[in-house]
């Protein structure tokens, strides 16, 4: 009985209309992020902090961008690798001709060139939808695949035409490079992660969220209704392209220290897609919900067979984590196909009424 709403009155239409009307969320949420900001890295081992809290953050990021635009406003992506790699290109450019200025900053901006090229590559949006829109965005990937292993001046004419990343400081203390340690770079992302988690909350409950959900549930209805479609659906990808921009820099500049281009491959995008389907379409929490159970059900695989005394490989790993995600997301699919935010939201309904039956 203690998640309720009785007694908590609204005086005014902000209060009313607030993303988490009920305290109870309220001090859920403050309790969470005092976890995560101050918790992990204090009780946090480095390699649960690099293996686990870097990557799991790095993804939901991807995540909440591909889900502004498949679950927000109805445009399906198979693009979101690529979009990750040139945010991540464009970042260590930035940060190779202009040395003097704070990772962080360019880490930001490097999103903007990842808007751009999903601007660019958003625009045939208006006229194809569905599979085609898919195929075509697709193609972006397999065409920014072959610029970043065909153009070394993406990375500075290195010989081994991977990203290598430079020692970067933040008032004196390295936070990328091989001298940072993982407690400063997690520090950092976490505080990138709820920077953008709260930009992109406010938007989609917002009137471009509304425009977006409008635009997904019914493009026709939408426009009739005085919402200019195209200008709705590239200002999606050009959301969603930032994020996983910044998503990718993140990932090699924080959690990698290098990379080559394979790792922005189709593989990537996919893996992306599952985190958003399992997590829930539509759904801000659902993405790190996703993110969670997919970057997290390797190491739960390895623990449960550790705890069972067998022994297998690493592939055999990789194989049953192929298999138990294929599965998962047919479940999902079946029976609960707004996936594990649904399944959250319930719990707490549940909750806001228990121990009654109403």
């Amino acid at each position: 009985m203690l998640y309720r709403e009785a007694g908590q009155f609204k005086t005014s239409y902000v209060a009313d209309q607030a993303i988490f009307p009920i305290r109870q969320d309220r001090i859920g949420l403050a309790v969470i992020l005092i976890a995560a900001f101050v918790g992990v890295p204090l009780f946090g081992s480095d390699f649960f902090i690099s293996a686990v809290m870097v990557p799991l953050l790095v993804f939901s990021l991807a995540a909440i961008g591909l889900n502004i635009l498949t679950g927000y406003t109805g445009l399906l992506s198979l693009g979101t690798g690529g979009f990750m790699g040139v945010g991540a290109f464009a970042c260590y450019k930035l940060t190779t001709v202009f040395p003097d200025v704070n990772i962080i900053i360019w880490v930001l901006v490097s999103g903007f060139f990842s808007c751009g090229i999903g601007i660019l590559f958003g625009l045939p949006s208006l006229r194809i939808k569905g599979f085609y829109l898919a195929v075509a965005t697709l193609s972006a990937q397999f065409f920014l695949d072959w610029a970043f292993v065909r153009i070394p001046w993406l990375v500075n004419n290195n010989t081994s035409g991977a990203i290598e990343v430079p020692t970067r400081t933040l008032l004196g203390i390295p936070v990328t490079g091989p001298t940072a340690q993982p407690e400063v770079r997690y520090l950092v992302i976490l505080s990138v992660v709820t920077l953008l988690t709260v930009i992109a909350s406010n938007l989609v409950h917002g009137r471009i969220g509304r425009s977006w959900m409008a635009v997904r549930d019914m493009d026709l209805a939408a426009e009739l209704m005085g919402i200019r479609l195209y200008r709705t659906k590239l200002l999606a990808f050009a959301v969603s392209s930032y994020y996983c921009g910044v998503a990718g820099a993140l990932m090699v500049f924080f959690w990698y220290g290098s990379a080559e281009p394979a790792v922005f491959g189709i593989d990537q995008s996919f893996f992306i897609l599952f985190m958003v389907i399992i997590g829930g379409l539509g759904s801000l929490v659902g993405s790190f919900f996703g993110a969670a159970l997919i970057y997290g059900m390797p190491i739960i695989l390895k623990g449960v067979v550790a705890m069972v005394g067998l022994q297998i490989t690493p592939a055999t790993v990789e194989h049953l984590t192929f298999m138990t995600v294929g599965a998962l997301i047919i479940l999902f699919l079946i029976i609960e196909p707004a996936g594990l935010a649904r399944l959250w939201q319930i719990g707490k309904q549940k909750l806001r009424v228990w121990p009654f039956p109403y």
